[in-house]
């Protein structure tokens, strides 16, 4: 048998961001994430009980912001049409309608946070195990 080391505790997904006090009330406030770790340049919000996303101030981090953002944060939710109608009241950039994927089974919509990071709330349409 090979060795293999104990299972991972905590997943934290780094968004580089420019402007830490706008990202922090945008993911805090807007989406009500919870702050679970102050490093004081990178925030960490809980998304959920081992999810969590750290935004980090790119003047202090190991990589630097980009204007190309290949990474899509997604949320999944009991109610979609609920958390569309909360962010449609904001002004948000990119906000799309409700689509449902039936080959995925999901309903969703996407919209950018302040720093051009596409997030995705999504509804399963299948019944999970």
């Amino acid at each position: 048998m090979t060795y293999r080391p104990k299972g991972v505790s905590l997943a934290i997904t780094f968004l580089y961001v420019r402007d830490l006090p706008r990202a922090m009330r945008f993911y805090g406030e807007l989406l009500g994430l919870p702050l679970a770790i102050d490093q004081g340049w990178c925030k960490i919000y809980e998304i959920a009980e081992a999810a969590h996303v750290g935004l980090v101030d790119e003047a202090h981090g190991m990589r630097r912001w980009s204007e190309d953002k290949p990474v899509q944060l997604c949320l999944r939710v009991h109610d979609v049409e609920e958390w569309h109608r909360w962010i449609a009241a904001h002004t948000v950039e990119g906000l799309s309608d409700v689509w449902e994927n039936d080959a995925l089974g999901i309903r969703a919509f996407v919209f950018d946070d302040p720093e051009g990071y596409q997030i995705e709330i999504q509804e399963t349409t299948r019944e999970t195990a």
